[in-house]
């Protein structure tokens, strides 16, 4: 199977994502659900179909797909979106995501003493997928200030989590580099390459918008949006920095400085990435190994509590602070368990940057996302039991 064509790869999996996505959807499920199941029966645990040699052909997939996704996020990241979100969302979305990193950032590295360790998978905890909250809204048809406001966290949660892992990603590489090297000197190091990141990323962002300004013609602002994300993701391989980062504000500043509307083109782009992004769900999910069980074990539980709690109790002070109602601090921090989307992107990016680190940084990376899909059983299926609990308590949904 290792000399099996790439096209047969990616072809395969776009159509076997479609059909397990479309037949989970059938029981009202999220779709993303069926991509990585798809993926995880295919992989080395099971069927073995889609080995890790026959996956590294398909690299160049998880590149595009990741491109994608940071630009569809940044651009959701507008100034007149945020003005109407309100404070309150914004910081609800904060506080939860500063949450679950800090509680699970601080347990996994007094457990493991590996502060690097730590830093990733509190990274990669900050991300809530908004798949599963939106699916339970839309079955139940849910309706009312907990259910807005709800919607407002889980859309702004992945912007704030891409630059969360941008921070922690880079100091943990840092230590794992640099042995023995001080707390100060590890930030100096990743200050620069996300300063850089920062720049790069908004200066193509304002040659976007002067093309985008510049052009009539709804083909032409799609294929600049393309051609913007190919070249920043090159530029960020070529210099060595956070290519998440650097397309995420280069989508925010773009499209926040075109004067033209860019919502269809958008849109375009959406439909034109998804059979790779579904691809991109598959392919990662078959990286899951069920011989990490025994290893993940009380750290996978320490991960999955901690996550849950920091959500929580983020959520719950951020609603404080925003002098939310009681019934959106009672409830909205049970509503942000699920977490398969950007966090597996996330893991798939640390399988990257971190694989050429040795033993250590294999074993980490691998670590990381298998942790994600074990602990996704019950983030998937336990947090849509308690959206629907949490909305039924605020009197939001009839059953």
């Amino acid at each position: 199977m290792e000399n099996i064509s790439i096209l047969l790869v990616v072809g395969s999996a776009i159509v076997i994502s479609l059909w397990a996505g479309k037949s989970l959807n059938r029981f009202r499920l999220p779709v993303v659900i069926g991509y990585v199941l798809a993926g995880i029966i295919l992989g080395k645990s099971f069927l073995k179909i889609l080995t890790p040699q026959v996956i590294e052909k398909a690299s160049l997939i998880n590149d595009l797909a990741l491109g994608v996704i940071a630009f569809l996020i940044g651009a959701e990241f507008n100034f007149s979106r945020l003005r109407n979100l309100g404070k309150l969302i914004i910081l609800i979305a904060l506080f939860e995501s500063l949450g679950a990193f800090f509680l699970v950032f601080l347990s996994v590295s007094l457990l493991t003493h590996k502060v690097y360790l730590g830093l990733i998978l509190g990274a990669v905890a900050s991300a809530t997928a908004p798949a599963v909250t939106v699916a339970v809204i839309n079955q139940y048809k849910a309706k009312g200030e907990l259910t807005s406001t709800l919607l407002g966290v889980v859309g702004s949660d992945d912007a704030i989590a891409l630059i969360i892992y941008a921070f922690a990603s880079s100091i943990a590489y840092g230590f794992m580099v640099h042995q023995g090297i001080s707390f100060k000197q590890a930030i100096i190091y990743p200050f620069k390459e996300i300063s850089l990141s920062l720049i790069l990323g908004a200066g193509l962002g304002i040659i976007l918008s002067y093309f985008l300004n510049k052009c009539k013609e709804r083909q032409d602002y799609f294929s600049l949006i393309v051609g913007f994300l190919l070249i920043g993701e090159g530029l960020s391989w070529e210099f060595n920095l956070s290519e998440l980062l650097v397309i995420m504000v280069m989508a925010m500043v773009g499209v926040n400085l075109s004067f033209r509307k860019v919502e269809q083109s958008l849109a375009s782009l959406n439909i034109a990435g998804f059979p790779i992004i579904a691809s991109f769900f598959c392919l990662a999910s078959t990286r899951l190994d069920i011989h990490l069980i025994s290893q993940i074990g009380f750290l996978g539980f320490v991960y999955l509590f901690f996550r849950i709690l920091g959500k929580y109790l983020g959520a719950r002070l951020g609603a404080k602070i925003g002098k939310a109602n009681l019934n959106i601090r009672k409830y909205i921090g049970l509503c942000l368990w699920p977490q398969i989307g950007v966090a597996l992107a996330l893991a798939i990016v640390i399988e990257r940057d971190f694989s050429s680190l040795g033993k250590e940084g294999v074993f980490i990376s691998n670590l990381a996302i298998n942790i994600l899909l074990f602990t996704t059983i019950f983030t998937e299926t336990l947090g849509a039991l308690a959206t629907r609990f949490s909305l039924l308590k605020s009197r939001e949904i009839n059953l």
